[in-house]
């Protein structure tokens, strides 16, 4: 009785003495049409170039067969790989809540986070949050919502209009830029980065310092701004006017 025991089926192309066939649709070293020869032979000429017989095309009949260095290939199969997921852009949603009455500056800090991303490619979720009575003025939400559109035009869109979502207010920003685009122009500034600094060898550890400082500053703004945004909106909320109660 047959029977699975698992694992993983592999994907590796039959090679040399793993090709069970009787005779082979033969391809040569620069792609030239061989034709059909039995498998002793194809394995006697890739033992003369020094080469490897491979399988590239198991259902055909007869499979069809290729003399190549698989070492190489198999490695230039890797690095093409690698850099195609370097280059690949995934799309990334960001999120940035505010409250109706937020303080000024903290809607300043908010709405550079809201730049940053848009510079990097990636759409941003606006969250508005409504506490308590505020429900009953989502105009705030929506003027604060169009507001921060209209500072923000010059890089981003509204690619879904206000809408209401339970004691939310949510509002999707587009960038104009496409993420490729912008990973693109990361890596050329990177580039150009490193280009000076090798011109510059005496400015280059100054750089790096102040590099190093300004990172360390925005990561932990980033920290409160995204960690902290609740209890942060919460203490800056004013309190409720008495007309109100």
């Amino acid at each position: 009785m047959w029977c699975y025991r698992g694992g993983s089926i592999s994907t590796e192309p039959r090679i040399n003495d793993r090709i069970r066939v009787p005779e082979v649709r033969l391809v040569g070293p620069s792609g030239e049409q061989v034709g059909i020869v039995p498998l002793a032979k194809a394995l006697e000429l890739a033992q003369e170039y020094d080469l490897d017989l491979v399988e590239v095309a198991a259902s055909a009949r007869p499979p069809v067969c290729k003399l190549m260095d698989y070492g190489k290939f198999k490695y230039e199969s890797a690095m093409k790989a690698r850099e195609a997921r370097k280059n690949q852009a995934h799309t990334v949603i960001k999120e940035m809540k505010l409250r109706p009455k937020i303080d000024p500056h903290d809607y300043d800090t908010k709405k550079g986070h809201v730049v940053r991303f848009l510079k990097q490619g990636d759409k941003v979720k606006i969250t508005i949050m409504f506490r308590g009575r505020e429900q009953s003025r989502p105009e705030l939400g929506y003027r604060l919502l169009q507001r921060l559109a209209t500072d923000v035009e010059d890089l981003g869109f509204i690619e879904s209009n206000p809408k209401q979502d339970g004691r939310n207010m949510i509002m999707v920003l587009g960038p104009h830029k496409k993420k490729t685009e912008a990973m693109a122009e990361a890596r050329q500034a990177q580039e150009a980065r490193k280009a000076e600094a090798k011109a510059n060898p005496g400015k280059s550890q100054n750089a790096a310092e102040s590099e190093f400082a300004d990172a360390e500053f925005t990561d932990a703004e980033d920290t409160d701004a995204e960690d902290t945004d609740v209890e942060h909106v919460e203490a800056e909320a004013p309190a409720e006017e008495p007309a109100e109660a």
